[in-house]
């Protein structure tokens, strides 16, 4: 008996915690890493690099639905009474990416950049969740190749408790993803892979990142680059399985507010015009919004005109 109660007890702790499920791919039966999972409502959560994620009526007594996706995969829609070990996602064709091969000769470049703005004061940033991805837009400047190099994400670390002894250290999985330009908002994914990387208390305020191994060009009309939060890493670098909101009950009921993640994005009012823009993902239509008064008529960011995102970049203009 008393060999059976820390079994029990593990299967409660798993049960509470939640069922893990593996998102893969029909005909290969590879994983999908970090496929999304919506659940209808706004919210979800992600697959890991494993294609697995948790989910449990514990956590979301109200989801009675999910709506798995990923780039190149049809969505599928399941009910949460009937979720099976293995979720298998059929390749949709018309979305799969084209292959760009690039042969890179050795050729001389200059190198520009596009300083970062970066500052670090807590009510000018954006606070990042798992529902909102951030796509700032640059032109081409140069009618020559132009790579991207490294990019620059402005970022706070250092909490906004000024009374903290001892800062709280963290691991922070995002997302990075290319799209092209079209009336001035981000339209199609461009045929680059999406780029996965960790930003952690240990980092600098002008976090950079090598992005040159992907050979990332920018085409003739400009080029928006996102970023997206996946929500903390553990100690092994993988993403936590864990709830992205909490519930908080009001006057007018139970309400979901999504979890906050660090580091911060500095947003700024140094940069001419309206070249940041976001989106919710979880929604079905996913549609892209200017960051501008248009926006919202309440939101502090807007009313002290700091619009925009101040990432940069470093660039390789290759001679003709």
């Amino acid at each position: 008996m008393k060999k059976l109660f820390p079994l029990l007890l593990l299967l409660l702790v798993q049960f509470a915690v939640g069922q893990k499920y593996s998102v893969r791919d029909s005909v290969l039966n590879a994983p999908i890493s970090y496929a999304t999972i919506s659940f209808g409502n706004g919210n979800g959560t992600f697959a890991d690099a494993d294609g697995m994620f948790q989910f449990s009526k514990k956590w979301y007594p109200d989801i009675d639905s999910l709506y798995i996706s990923a780039l190149g995969y049809k969505e599928l829609a399941l009910s949460t009474l009937d979720l099976h070990k293995n979720i298998l996602l059929t390749q949709d064709i018309s979305q799969l990416n084209e292959v760009i091969i690039t042969a890179e000769k050795k050729r001389k470049y200059k190198t520009k950049r596009l300083p970062a703005q970066v500052h670090n004061d807590y009510f000018r940033c954006w606070l990042p969740t798992v529902e909102s991805e951030i796509a700032v837009f640059f032109p081409k400047s140069s009618l020559n190749p132009t790579k991207i190099a490294t990019v620059q994400l402005p970022v706070k670390i250092e909490s906004s408790n000024k009374n903290s002894s001892r800062e709280q250290s963290f691991s922070t999985l995002f997302k990075m993803q290319f799209y092209g330009n079209t009336n001035g908002f981000p339209d199609a994914r461009l045929p680059y892979e999406d780029i996965i990387f960790k930003i952690t208390d240990n980092d600098k305020p002008n976090f950079e990142l090598n992005v040159s191994e992907y050979k990332i060009y920018i085409p003739k009309d400009g080029i928006f680059i996102s970023i997206q939060v996946l929500g903390y890493a553990d100690e092994q670098g993988k993403l936590q399985q864990t709830k992205k909101y909490h519930e908080i009950e009001t006057r007018k009921g139970m309400v979901k507010v999504s979890t906050t993640f660090r580091p911060l994005l500095p947003f700024t009012n140094k940069i001419d015009n309206y070249k940041t823009f976001t989106r919710r993902i979880f929604f079905k239509n996913r549609t892209w919004q200017r960051f501008d008064p248009k926006y919202s008529t309440t939101n502090n960011l807007i009313k002290n005109n700091n619009t925009n995102y101040g990432m940069g970049l470093k660039l390789h203009v290759y001679n003709e």
